[in-house]
């Protein structure tokens, strides 16, 4: 995972596999956006694989920590098979997505 924060927006670019291994890293620089005010949180799936419950329910926590300082998670390029997680649980409606990062930045 590579990460680019700021106090306007946060790009976390995920690659490989976000599941119970690799959950840790993820939710630390989700905590490191928190930490600065980032006011968006960009979390690129472009080159991400495969997203379990472990990577879902991080994310949904992250929503909820960003929504109560009035900030938001967006999820960007999320591949077929990692959207389909998305949503047959319902949470695609609770997240703002775009097909790439830049229409992403231009949206906010």
């Amino acid at each position: 995972m590579t990460e680019t924060v700021g106090p306007g927006a946060a790009v976390l670019r995920l690659v490989g596999e976000l599941d119970h291994d690799t959950a840790p890293l993820l939710r630390t620089a989700l905590r490191r956006c928190d930490d600065a005010g980032a006011g968006r949180i960009l979390v690129d799936f472009t080159s991400l694989g495969f997203c379990d419950s472990t990577g879902l329910n991080l994310l949904l926590e992250a929503r909820g920590r960003a929504a109560a300082r009035g900030a938001e998670v967006v999820l960007v390029g999320l591949p077929p098979g990692v959207a389909r997680v998305f949503e047959i649980t319902g949470a695609a409606a609770l997240f703002p997505r775009y097909p790439t990062v830049d229409e992403a930045r231009a949206a906010g």
